[in-house]
């Protein structure tokens, strides 16, 4: 028989199931009610073969009929990802094989979820642009960045900067704006316009390094609404729609994405009170919260970036403060890796 189940932690919630000895007349109604392009076909909880309307319509043009069994037809050679497979890799393989759908299973072969197209690169097309700074030389990475700039730099055999804005894409994020300098045009040749990643790419191309937020004052007049802008070495899952939406629920004019940060002194800490000691704590921890290179800015504020100079985002974000504008935050329970420094890019490579 033909059903849809649901598989608990899966996006979307129904799959397309349907068993070996299923039609094809029960695959179509599976695919016509799941709306999936595709029936997966399980057989004692591993995925035995696809199916997809395609191939069906195929079967029925080559002379078969609605009563034919699903076993006779169905591809047994597909392509599958693992549960932690992230949405770039997704992407690229939809992207290299046209394919629409692509099933999540385990290590033994046990169906655990669909990955579908629409739901990868979002519902709906989000009409923020995305700035990401890309200029910086990278020199604690060297003699890595003497080849690549910094956001080029690979990870599990993808750039770092393609990951950012492959996972900004599947949320809906169309418009990006990469501020470039140092080996600019390493990243130019590789995204070109952004049509082959889905999006549309421009330029902000420093004469001289503006730091990390003097790009700003070279988007285009037509940029409005809240903005999206972020360091291009970083590695991270984030939910940008998430942190868009906190930006307007809060009326922030800035909001800064905030990470957890713990550090354990490896010492017994002591309270004194003159020379008397009134608590001995060992090996405490101190947590914070730091700033994690994401933020969403006011479309307007890029007008206070002063025209070619080196500037910060944090020096716009004290402006606001010291006008007394709302600065929110915007905590990210997510992995968020800043590979500046050789022992994270390590343990981003390692993460991954």
């Amino acid at each position: 028989m033909g059903r849809l189940i649901n598989i608990p932690g899966q996006a979307g919630g129904d799959l397309p199931i349907i068993s070996m000895n299923s039609t094809l007349l029960q695959a179509l109604q599976v695919i016509e009610d799941c709306g999936s392009e595709i029936a997966l076909v399980v057989e004692q909880e591993r995925l035995a073969g696809v199916l997809t309307d395609g191939d069906i319509r195929r079967s029925l043009l080559g002379g078969r009929d609605l009563g034919t069994p699903v076993d006779q037809v169905m591809q047994t050679r597909f392509t599958a990802v693992p549960p932690e497979a992230g949405r770039p890799e997704v992407l690229d393989l939809m992207r290299a094989h046209h394919f629409r759908q692509i099933p999540i299973l385990d290590p033994e072969g046990r169906l655990m979820g669909l990955h579908q197209l629409h739901d990868l690169i979002g519902a709906t097309v989000r009409p923020n642009a995305a700035v990401i700074f890309c200029g910086g030389r990278g020199t604690r990475l060297l003699p890595l960045t003497a080849q690549y700039p910094k956001p080029m730099l690979p990870v599990a055999g993808r750039p770092i900067l393609e990951r950012i804005i492959l996972h900004l894409v599947g949320y809906g994020f169309r418009r990006f704006f990469l501020a470039v300098h140092f080996m600019g045009e390493v990243i130019e040749q590789h995204f070109g316009d952004g049509a082959k990643f889905g999006c549309e790419i421009q330029y902000l191309r420093e004469e001289a390094p503006l730091g990390t937020g003097g790009a700003l004052s070279l988007l285009p007049a037509d940029v409005g609404g809240g903005i999206l802008v972020m360091n291009g070495d970083l590695v991270t899952q984030f939910d940008a729609p998430a942190l868009m939406d906190c930006h307007s629920a809060d009326g922030n004019r800035v909001t800064i994405s905030a990470k957890s940060y713990a550090h354990e002194i490896p010492y017994g800490v002591m309270t004194t009170r003159g020379t008397e000691v009134v608590d001995l704590q060992e090996k405490p921890v101190i947590r914070k919260l730091v700033n994690a290179g994401i933020y969403v800015l006011d479309s307007d504020l890029r007008h206070r970036v002063p025209q070619g100079e080196n500037y910060t985002i944090p020096r716009l974000i004290m402006d606001c403060l010291n006008r007394r504008e709302r600065v929110g935050h915007f905590l990210m329970e997510e992995d968020w890796i800043d590979i500046g420094q050789p022992h994270e890019l390590k343990k981003a490579m390692g993460m991954l």
